[in-house]
């Protein structure tokens, strides 16, 4: 059996909040023979995908198809148009419940093509994690183009699962209970062309001395709307919650761990602040208050997790506080490229889990677009 203690940041979703889950759809079906042959050959080096939660551990002990994998063919077509003209009402529907392991995949077969619906426990990796996995599924799902092609992969590809490389850590905390939603959310999407957030960019660069990315342009654009919407809803200030990939400066991490190799970084601005400035100029603060990520710095998060466990202070560990502020992730460089099973790319990627005051970041052409959830 295979077993590896959760880390500190692991812990955060321990009790199946914000799970991972996209729907992809392909205008052209393809076999899924080579698909399900290469989940159980990934199996033994995504192990933990696979594998199921208890006592501060994710195991594994053994593949099982019926448990992690479904397929069924629906006698009708994806209409597309409808899908833009309906927005979320219409994706909502192809939600799956709750897992039994941390890793789902349901496949839909239809006139017009397939859908593929891969839902991951937030638990066994975060975003990063979730397209590796599948990257890999659909490479190694391809008609081999060269000799031991598995064998490629499994050396190229391998992950390593060494969640608490950086600091020992053993869970022993009571999980949280997920924040009651009270109803229904409102979803809407806006969407802002590339070329403006661009020209954002050059006008602080200009004025300001000073480079802003993309993401703290959007981050602004969905701080500032969805105050706009819903400013009844928080006190005097408002937190705002970036997700950061810590990879590229955590060595002991690198471009192959799997799990959840990200900093929750949270900043709080004065509520009318927000609703008077400039986008230009919240973007400005929003990066002065990005923080330096290094060792050092992303060791003292963690220990200020563990922390909030020793001192049974649960309800203040959570990813963020819907009540007190929103959370910002931009998913607009997945690699849909890299998740051709043979036919093309997918057509359509949308993600599934919505969470209340939350915005995600798409791609669109030359737009962005931003969907924002929230209770009116």
């Amino acid at each position: 059996m295979n077993e590896v203690n959760i880390s500190q940041v692991d812990a955060l979703f321990v009790n199946g909040i914000y799970p991972i889950e996209f729907l992809f759809y392909y205008n052209e079906g393809f076999s899924t023979r080579k698909m399900r042959r290469a989940l159980r050959k990934l199996s033994s080096i995504f192990w933990p995908v696979f594998g199921e939660y208890g006592d501060g551990k994710i195991f594994f002990e053994k593949y099982s198809e019926e448990d992690c994998y479904d397929e069924e063919v629906i006698s009708q077509k994806l209409d597309i148009a409808e899908f833009e003209e309906k927005g979320f009402e219409a994706y909502s529907r192809f939600r799956l419940p709750d897992l039994k392991r941390l890793f789902f995949l349901k496949v839909m077969r239809l006139k017009n093509g397939m859908i593929l619906i891969p839902k991951m426990n937030h638990l066994a990796g975060d975003g990063y994690s979730y397209f590796y996995f599948l990257s890999a599924l659909a490479a190694l799902s391809q008609p081999a183009l060269v000799p031991f092609k598995s064998s490629l992969i499994h050396l190229f590809l391998k992950p390593h699962h060494r969640r608490t490389a950086l600091k020992d850590f053993s869970f022993e905390g009571t999980a949280l209970k997920p924040v009651s939603q009270n109803g229904k959310f409102s979803v809407e999407f806006d969407e802002i062309p590339q070329e403006d957030v661009k020209s954002i960019i050059k006008e602080v660069a200009a004025s300001e001395e000073l480079r802003v990315s993309m993401n703290d342009i959007l981050s602004a654009i969905a701080v500032k709307k969805l105050l706009e919407r819903q400013s009844q809803s928080f006190g005097e200030e408002v937190s705002l919650t970036i997700p950061i990939d810590v990879r590229r400066q955590i060595k002991e991490y690198g471009r192959g761990f799997f799990g959840n190799g990200i900093m929750l970084h949270a900043t709080k601005f004065k509520k009318k602040f927000i609703e008077k400035t400039l986008t230009k100029e919240l973007a400005i603060e929003i990066r002065k208050s990005m923080p330096h990520i290094s060792k050092e710095t992303y060791l003292d998060y963690l220990t200020g997790l563990e922390e909030i466990i020793s001192g049974g202070k649960m309800d203040r560990f959570r990813p963020f506080d819907p009540k007190s502020g929103c959370l910002v992730t931009n998913i607009s460089r997945l690699p849909a490229d890299r998740l051709n099973f043979g036919t093309g790319s997918p057509e359509l990627i949308f993600p599934l889990t919505v969470e209340k005051n939350s915005t995600a970041i798409l791609a669109k052409k030359e737009n962005f677009v931003l969907r924002f959830a929230y209770n009116p």
